[in-house]
């Protein structure tokens, strides 16, 4: 047993950030479902945990629990809902992964899942159909991994992957279906608040594809430089001698730290465009820092 914990954690530490979000979704599930379990064969009083995970769509609730903006998209019920959930992100993400940085795709993620808990929340707030409804929570990957699909689709939709009995065809007709199927759910009584979560982050993954490709821009390196900010709080920290450390600049910690997360952004934005156009539409200077990066 300890071998093949030892096993998992390698596979996590080790894969990329599609790995990770696949373990941490069904860890969060398999958690839960031991949880529901225990407290049900001793007949204790358990919390619901999609009421303390999900995101209500009572404004109140969510002002007192605005963790869940982002807990809600790691938290599955039914086994099913998790597995086409990953199965999609899997899919779509490993495409993702040809033209992006696992950086943008964890990004894109993160922004997809709000996106899609914002609309539910404005949606059940002010649709006459929608605020007639009891209060409800939602949970589930699938605004985070729909912003995946459209970003992917709409930023490469000539790319083909092959269906049974369908043979090849484009990855934006599927997305367009998978849209499609929403849309038109959204006056079903069974799963509203999913479906106009789903639109949420197919919105984001549009509006993600269009700005890279007409503009350049990429609208996640604000989640990306937060989600670094975080991380770099929880790193264990090395032992350090009280005096102040200078580097070979006469630089502090601080600049140094900061002069080195600038040079990261600007080598991961050569290798987004090394990945998108090829090593010949790289200038002089790109490909010369490229190649000094690489002997570091």
């Amino acid at each position: 047993m300890a071998d093949f914990i030892d096993t998992l954690k390698q596979k996590y530490t080790t894969g990329n950030v599609i790995t990770r979000l696949l373990f941490i979704n069904t860890l969060v599930y398999i958690i839960l479902k031991m949880i529901v379990v225990l407290f049900t064969l001793f007949n204790l009083h358990l919390i619901d945990p999609i009421t303390l995970l999900g995101v209500p769509s009572h404004v109140p609730i969510l002002a007192s629990r605005i963790w869940t903006l982002v807990t809600y998209m790691f938290v599955h019920e039914r086994f099913l809902h998790l597995l086409f959930n990953m199965l999609w992100l899997y899919w779509f993400g490993q495409i993702f992964l040809q033209y992006f940085t696992g950086r943008t795709l964890g990004s894109l993620y993160l922004l997809g899942g709000l996106a899609g808990a914002l609309l539910y929340v404005l949606s059940f707030n002010t649709i006459p159909y929608y605020t007639g409804m009891e209060r409800s929570w939602m949970i589930g990957a699938s605004a985070a991994v729909m912003a995946i699909v459209m970003g992917t689709a709409f930023y490469r939709p000539e790319v083909q992957i092959n269906l049974l009995f369908l043979g090849p065809i484009k990855i934006v007709y599927i997305a367009i279906f998978a849209f499609l199927i929403d849309f038109l759910s959204l006056g079903s009584p069974a799963n509203p608040g999913g479906h106009v979560a789903h639109i949420g982050g197919a919105l984001l993954g549009y509006f993600f594809a269009t700005q890279h490709d007409k503009k350049g821009k990429d609208i996640t390196n604000w989640m990306s430089r937060l989600l670094d900010l975080l991380a770099g709080l929880f790193k264990p920290r090395r032992n350090q001698t009280k005096m102040k450390v200078e580097h070979s600049r006469g630089e502090s910690d601080w600049a140094y730290n900061k002069r080195k997360h600038e040079e990261q952004e600007v080598i991961d934005a050569i290798l987004d465009k090394l990945k998108q156009s090829g090593y010949g539409s790289l200038s002089s200077e790109e490909k010369k820092r490229l190649f000094d990066a690489s002997k570091k």
